[in-house]
């Protein structure tokens, strides 16, 4: 497997669902997630110009964002408050703030090392009960709770999309959670709507059209574990 070859293909088919929805495709950056990925194969996809990799694990996390450098790691998995520590100041933007108990961890660490935590609220849209995050009807209390802390600055949504055969299915998930960054920006003091991630290999065309700005590809790129 090529996995550069399959980034050019992924950046192609985000290209091309821009230009279906009218959109520039600059507005939109791709995230490769390396979960399970060698080192040595993350250096190919860095070389070709992906500079944005994310991470589920902290384990992981830890282990290889000192042997890639150069690059934004955004952490993309359900995040344990005893890792919280470990990781805030390895990462650009935490994708998963999914429960109060976290964003006090977090703002609680972030007060400790002078550094404000970029986050994106996790809403489950599909109401899955495996799906982390807090319901749509929650998303503007908790987000105002979040932004009145210190060390977080909430830019954003994210959820998970239903693991289906046809990626239309899920389009109307998608456009739930845009429709709902666009109430929370104009209910919510001290949120900036400024990131949808939203999207990952089997359906971020779609998110795309709906108006993804962060796309989250692991295996339409490394392949299946």
């Amino acid at each position: 497997m090529n996995v550069v070859e399959n980034l050019e293909r992924v950046r192609e088919a985000i290209k091309r669902a821009a230009a279906r929805a009218g959109r520039r495709v600059e507005e939109i950056q791709l995230v490769a997630v390396t979960k399970g990925v060698p080192v040595a194969v993350i250096r190919e996809l860095v070389a070709a110009g992906q500079t944005a990799l994310g991470e589920n694990r902290a384990q992981e996390l830890l282990a290889k964002q000192p042997q890639v450098p150069g690059v934004e790691w955004h952490f993309v998995g359900s995040l344990q408050t005893n890792k919280v520590r470990a990781v805030i100041d390895k990462i650009v933007l935490l994708h998963s703030l999914d429960r109060l108990g976290l964003a006090l961890e977090l703002d609680r660490r972030a007060q400790q090392q002078g550094i404000v935590v970029p986050v994106l609220i996790q809403v489950n849209v599909s109401g899955e009960a495996s799906k982390h995050g807090v319901a749509p009807e929650e998303a503007g209390a908790f987000a105002r709770r979040v932004a009145s802390l210190p060390g977080l600055a909430v830019r954003g949504l994210m959820t998970m999309a239903p693991l289906v055969r046809d990626p239309e299915e899920v389009r109307p998930v998608f456009r739930r959670l845009r429709e709902l960054a666009r109430r929370l920006q104009e209910e919510v003091a001290g949120v900036e709507m400024k990131y949808l991630s939203m999207g990952m290999s089997n359906d971020f065309e779609v998110a795309v059209e709906e108006g993804s700005t962060l796309v989250r590809v692991g295996t339409a790129i490394f392949g299946r574990k």
